[in-house]
């Protein structure tokens, strides 16, 4: 087997096969077709230097070569004499990571992993899921982007500022891989509950894109986390000496609309028509027109308005089971109405309308929205933001959260305000005063800013309340009975959704193909799972849960005509399970 250098990269020559996966983007390393004893030699140069191989995180296998590799490679000398395989590795990383008291520390070590052996930072992260996913991602992340600037050790995605206007489409040039299928980008403004961190909001779409590989199994080379700096107003960050984004206001405006747009242009005429690009943490303003402007000429998708309201979509498709009736029988009540809270109502009165043939006007009726000002009300739709003019119902004017509760009555109560500890007490009696079940779903991230704790909503409602947060709780022992409390966590989605749009070829984003991933995902809840209170399957088999969110994501995309993958595969679970990438050592001989 023979490697040949193309364009800069090292493409694997396999006989006369051409290696093509998800949506014919080619595979570069063989990762989707290589067997653990396939052999696969990734560089190209006739005498391979060993020192180099051990610093190339795509390929360094650390103690796990083997004695015929470190002949073959040069690796005598620069490996201590033992020889381990992945599976000690992963031991052994487990038992260090548990040593650190501090989550933060954990997470400064898996990046340190990721930097340094590729496959066992996926290999650990898919094992461990569970345990890590809290690491990874919410809510350590958001420590990790507060502090981003002094634990920034080397870029691990592009960082385009307004320095680089004029100059995009040559600053995408730069990234190494070519083939890139996945865009995760942000402009910081908006960072979990934790507002403007500028330049440092750059851990999300790093941490977004280790889990559409972990999880729904997008090979790493497809990845690209993007952070677009344009200045920020926090003003901690602009006097910190150590802050590593520009030190100016943020640019508004023109001047921000026209670098958004040569950023998507230049997007497009780097990668193709089929480049996913998924807009993550922008402020609200932002978001929707980002998403209006750019949703009929691009693949584009929005995580906190899009993923955030399939997610919790499904939650409440599986609680249906819980609470008896369909979802037009219920009553929403938001707390919150922003990005999250507008999409997920949204996707709710679609779902309701979809059901019953009911107008879309109608089916907005059974959901209601209370904002900093109050319930959104008909009276108050002059000085609305636009978004929110939909939901303006006729009713008299009400100022506190309580006093909405009590006067709709919600069977469902749905927290996305950012806003920690305003699910009180009074607030929690009230919905299980007129409610057997009350579904309360308290989605603000990081745990910190939740509406409120699992412990609370299972002791203030007796134990009766069918409780999901947006970041992870402990299981709650309340009257002899263990309730484990499930996370409404936006990587049940994207990953699988967005694996979905990769292996069909989409060419736009339907919003049938978020409710044919919410009712995916719902269709997982075991009979198991309802016996323990909880409305999402559990993270350990993720995996399996992403390959049918994909098919079925898929099958509506052929459906309505937006596939450009032909012919469309017979199975498109199994299919899916192809294309995901594996990250089990391969042998280099």
């Amino acid at each position: 087997m023979v490697s040949a250098l193309t364009n800069g990269e090292l493409v694997p020559e396999m006989g006369d096969k051409t290696v093509v996966v998800g949506g014919g983007v080619e595979d570069v390393y063989g990762e989707d077709s290589a067997t653990e004893d396939q052999l696969v030699t990734p560089w190209t140069v006739s005498v391979a230097s060993g020192y180099t191989l051990l610093r190339d995180p795509h390929h360094n296998k650390g103690l796990a070569f083997t004695e015929k590799e470190r002949d073959a490679h040069y690796l005598r000398g620069l490996l201590p004499p033992s020889v381990s395989n992945q599976e000690l590795q992963e031991k052994k990383l487990m038992h260090n990571l548990r040593q650190y008291d501090r989550p933060l520390h954990r997470y400064t070590a898996m990046m340190d992993l990721q930097e340094r052996n590729e496959r066992l930072f996926y290999k650990l992260l898919i094992d461990n899921v569970e345990e890590l996913l809290p690491i990874v991602y919410t809510p350590t992340v958001g420590e990790a982007c507060q502090k981003y600037g002094s634990i920034f050790r080397r870029p691990q995605g592009l960082f385009i500022s307004l320095k680089e206007k004029g100059k995009i489409l040559e600053v995408l040039k730069n990234w190494p891989e070519k083939s890139i299928q996945v865009i995760v980008v942000t402009d910081g403004e908006r960072i979990l509950g934790l507002g403007d961190l500028g330049c440092q909001g750059m851990g999300i779409p790093v941490g977004k894109l280790s889990l559409y590989t972990a999880l729904g199994g997008v090979r790493p080379s497809a990845c690209l986390p993007i952070t677009i700096d344009v200045g920020t107003n926090n003003q901690k960050l602009l006097n910190d000496e150590f802050y590593i984004g520009l030190k100016q206001k943020r640019a508004t405006g023109q001047e921000y609309a026209e670098l958004l747009h040569e950023f998507m242009c230049a997007v497009k005429q780097n990668y193709g028509e089929k480049i996913l690009v998924q807009f993550e943490d922008f402020a609200n303003h932002n978001a929707f027109e980002l998403l209006e402007k750019y949703r009929t000429t691009h693949l584009v998708f929005n995580d906190d308005i899009q993923g955030t309201a399939s997610v919790v979509l499904a939650g409440l498709i599986a609680a249906l089971k819980l609470v008896g009736g369909t979802l037009a029988d219920h009553t929403f009540l938001f707390l919150g109405a922003g990005e999250a809270g507008t999409g997920i109502a949204e996707l709710i009165a679609l779902e309701i309308s979809n059901k019953t043939n009911a107008p879309l006007e109608e089916t907005r009726k059974k959901i209601w929205l209370v904002d900093s000002k109050g319930l959104v009300v008909s009276s108050r739709k002059e000085s609305l933001q636009h978004f929110k003019k939909s939901w303006a119902h006729e009713h008299e004017p009400v100022k506190e959260l309580l006093d909405a509760v009590k006067a709709i009555k919600p069977t469902v109560l749905i927290g996305t305000s950012g806003v920690g500890k305003t699910f009180t007490k009074d607030v929690v009696e009230a919905m299980a005063s007129f409610n057997k079940k009350p579904l309360i779903l308290a989605l603000s991230n990081p745990t910190s800013q939740s509406e409120c704790t699992a412990e609370e909503a299972y002791k203030w409602s007796g134990g009766r309340a069918i409780f999901a947060s947006g970041s992870p709780f402990d299981p709650v022992e309340h009257g002899r009975k263990v309730f484990v409390p499930g996370q409404a966590n936006n990587a049940y989605i994207f990953p699988g959704f967005g694996l979905g749009l990769i292996m069909s070829g989409t060419i736009r984003v339907h919003d049938d193909m978020l409710l044919a991933a919410s009712e995916a995902l719902a269709a997982q809840v075991t009979e198991e799972n309802y016996e323990k209170g909880l409305i999402y399957p559990p993270f350990s088999n993720i995996r399996n849960i992403s390959a049918h969110i994909a098919a079925k994501v898929a099958a509506k995309s052929y459906e309505l005509g937006l596939a450009s993958r032909l012919p469309r595969p017979k199975d498109l679970v199994k299919f899916a399970e192809s294309c995901m990438y594996s990250p089990v050592y391969r042998n280099y001989l």
